[in-house]
């Protein structure tokens, strides 16, 4: 890669800095702690799905200078009130759930205090600081040397994992049932990420541009697949440590984030050896602290927006939705701490069932009228946008008449 094209890297590092958080470190090594190999085929079958719906976010910017959520008002009004208040439900939970996972981590690394609700809030205010003085541009910078880190160690770590294994490998797909597919439908809900988080795309994008030179098309596409790619790769990654390490054993990942921390940490050192601790230690903590940091970036610009387009705002309220969701989510740590595993399993059904309605709005925009001719998807991809929306809604159909 270039010297020119890294320096062209940015918004689709940030898309994996959001991606690679929770339904990676938490929910892919699961996958594989639980059924082994068993699940590639869903962890496949649902980025190949969500693929054109996540690149419409920075495609759309790119052409129009606008924003996903300027498109979704020039379709209609309801449909912006309808992210609004979806929005309003889901990204304290999320918040919340980023930053536990962060504090586990933090507690198992730094020590100091074993308390997570005392670790979550000085995270989440230290996240605050940084993006009130650093702004995009320190978010920028960060990313590219977190996803690096935990890129190498990760590939590393499965690999060695591999070459240690000497029990046969099963690879055979398998669709669970039961409670079994209640996992499943999470697992696909934030895999590679909520579908909401291509509006964030098309928000870093026009803040990109913001810094330099406007990118051309070529390249904002090139850096959303390096970003996409790599969101693929970890979570393999992720999935066979945890088939490689824990599956089959009779172990079970704990529901507490400090426990749950040290689990992972070990799926590491098992096979990299304990000298590798702190290393690993630091990517898993810095991987989680970038979810956490873009989560609370992404959200208040996102909200923002939304109140500019439905009032006829031109004030920013950025800061203003950054406290909302700063002390949102220190609520949910201080009041709801017990109801965590609900609140995320609410949170993660609720993005996989609202993903048809973002598939159908960006597909819809990006070949309205309100898409520059030049700039609308080749038909491959709208082929391939067709059979995602038929994917999305049959399984979340599915899903309703099985409960």
């Amino acid at each position: 890669m270039s010297k020119f094209k890294f320096s062209k890297l940015g918004p689709g590092l940030l898309f994996a800095g959001a991606a690679i958080g929770v339904s990676h470190l938490v929910q892919s090594t699961r996958a594989g702690a639980d059924f082994g190999w068993g699940l590639v085929w869903a962890l496949l079958l649902i980025n190949l799905f969500k693929y054109p719906f996540f690149q419409y976010g920075p495609r759309y910017a790119q052409a129009t200078g606008e924003t996903l959520l300027d498109g979704y008002f020039k379709m209609g009004k309801g449909y912006l009130w309808a992210y609004f208040i979806l929005n309003i439900a889901t990204m304290f939970t999320i918040q919340s759930a980023v930053t536990i996972v962060t504090a586990g981590l933090a507690s198992t690394l730094f020590g100091l205090t074993s308390n997570l609700v005392t670790w979550s809030i000085v995270i989440t205010l230290s996240c605050s600081v940084i993006l009130v003085l650093g702004k995009y541009q320190w978010l920028d910078k960060l990313i590219k040397v977190i996803m690096v880190t935990l890129a190498l160690s990760s590939i590393l770590a499965v690999s060695v994992a591999f070459i240690k294994n000497d029990t046969p490998l099963s690879f055979q797909q398998i669709f669970p049932e039961s409670s079994g597919l209640l996992f499943l439908i999470a697992f696909l809900g934030w895999m590679p990420a909520p579908l909401d988080i291509s509006i964030w795309h098309s928000i870093w994008t026009l803040e990109k541009n913001k810094m330099q030179s406007k990118n051309s098309l070529k390249d904002s596409l090139f850096d959303f697949n390096v970003g996409y790619v790599a969101t693929i790769i970890l979570a393999l990654c992720f999935l066979g440590l945890g088939a490689l390490v824990m599956f089959g054993t009779g172990s079970q990942f704990s529901n507490q984030g400090g426990a749950f921390a040290q689990q992972l940490i070990q799926l590491y050192t098992t096979n990299l050896g304990q000298a590798a601790y702190g290393i690993i230690g630091v990517a898993a903590f810095t991987t989680m602290l970038s979810t956490t940091l873009t989560t609370l970036d992404a959200s208040p610009r996102a909200m923002s927006k939304t109140v500019q387009l439905l009032f006829h705002k031109e004030k920013n309220y950025y800061l203003h939705w950054m406290v909302i969701l700063t002390l949102g989510t220190a609520a949910i740590f201080l009041f709801l701490l017990s109801e965590m595993g609900q609140l995320v399993q609410i949170a993660t059904v609720l993005s996989f069932m609202t993903a048809p309605l973002y598939s159908f709005l960006n597909y819809r925009l990006v070949i309205s009228d309100a898409m520059p001719k030049e700039f609308q998807p080749k038909k491959g991809l709208k082929i391939l946008s067709v059979l995602g929306i038929i994917f999305l809604t049959s399984f979340t159909l599915y899903y309703l008449l099985s409960l």
